[in-house]
């Protein structure tokens, strides 16, 4: 993760508090502050007005969604693979077994035994709303498989000039949530198949990006969180969080053992993505603005001995020491408040 502000306010306090002394040695004095001169820093930098914004970076994957296995359905020889690379859409090819084409068709659940006339469940209704979608019809899409949906089966192989049995197996068609496409291929032509056996990786078709992020920052990205993504061939796509992980585990970075999830992005216009796979691309967040706000840079900050923080406001070759609060952290700056700040005042910061 490159973070575009303070991973947490904590660090950044203890990291003011060791290099303040580097500007000046401070004393007593009222939150007003009262002018005097210690000496001035060895640099300034000016108070801004305007908007903070909360930003992040993250390294991630840009691929397909949906990945899964798709497993023999009978026992034999390959004699037909699909093209790695390609899509397969209902009711084509995915593999061909002794010269047996297995099709697609569209649902949730799997096809894990022969259906035919007198049998009931949801994949009776899955395979009956295929048909449907295809054009054979002549019965009520339900759980029961009746001599009607049998006839449009029938109907249905003769099509693909197929033995007529009025009845359908996972050595004729298998089940996938939608469109697929082709990753890799398990089991190449001439290799022996087996049921159970992977022989095809397939994808969905929408484009996607996998990322990961600290659980402490996940408020940077929930669901529905707009961001850029810098694509590899130097041209950047807009999207959007579409999930977020429920379980965190360490990174891949064996010195950053912080709990993270993974997140997916999709792409507003997956036109603009390209061809890209399994390619690295940089994910852009920003979460919270805080609009209209004054801004010193970090380093400006210096740790009061009485606790909290403080500025050096240079005026007219004074230097006066001001007590201020503190709100948000991003791009190197902080949001402050009180001590009298006006936008375009000097503060003191170390030497660049």
């Amino acid at each position: 993760m490159r973070r575009g502000r303070a991973v947490a306010a904590a660090a950044v306090v203890l990291a003011v508090a060791a290099g303040s002394l580097a500007l000046t040695q401070l004393g007593g004095r009222e939150e007003g502050g009262e002018a005097k001169n210690p000496g001035l820093p060895p640099a300034t930098a000016p108070v801004e007005r305007g908007d903070l914004r909360d930003s992040a970076q993250a390294d991630g994957t840009l691929g397909y969604d949906k990945e899964r296995k798709i497993n023999a359905g009978a026992v034999g020889t390959m004699t037909w693979t699909p093209r790695t690379g390609s899509a397969v859409e209902r009711n084509e090819r995915l593999y061909e077994i002794d010269g047996r084409p297995v099709r697609l068709m569209y649902g949730s659940g799997p096809m894990y035994r022969t259906l035919e006339a007198g049998d009931k469940g949801r994949d009776v209704e899955q395979l009956e709303r295929n048909l449907a979608e295809l054009g054979y019809t002549g019965f009520t899409p339900d759980e029961e498989y009746t001599e009607l949906t049998a006839a449009a089966v029938k109907r249905w192989q003769k099509s693909h000039d197929a033995k007529q049995a009025g009845k359908v197996g996972p050595a004729d068609i298998t089940f996938a949530p939608g469109k697929v496409r082709i990753k890799s291929i398990g089991a190449g032509v001439g290799e022996q198949a087996q049921p159970g056996a992977p022989v095809l990786e397939t994808t969905g078709s929408e484009r996607i990006v996998t990322f990961l992020l600290d659980v402490a920052e996940s408020q940077l990205a929930k669901v529905g969180t707009k961001v850029t993504v810098d694509l590899p061939d130097g041209t950047t796509a807009p999207g959007k969080v579409s999930s977020v992980g429920r379980t965190a585990k360490p990174g891949d970075d064996p010195q950053d053992d912080s709990p993270k999830v993974t997140l997916t992005v999709s792409f507003d216009d997956p036109d603009e993505v390209g061809g890209f796979d399994q390619s690295p691309v940089t994910v852009n967040l920003t979460g919270e603005t805080r609009e209209n706000v004054l801004t010193v840079p970090v380093n400006a900050l210096l740790a009061l001995p009485g606790g909290g923080f403080g500025l050096q406001v240079v005026q007219g070759g004074t230097v006066r020491e001001v007590k201020v609060e503190l709100g948000m952290f991003a791009e190197g700056r902080v949001e402050v408040s009180g001590g009298g700040l006006r936008e375009g005042a000097k503060v003191g910061v170390p030497k660049i």
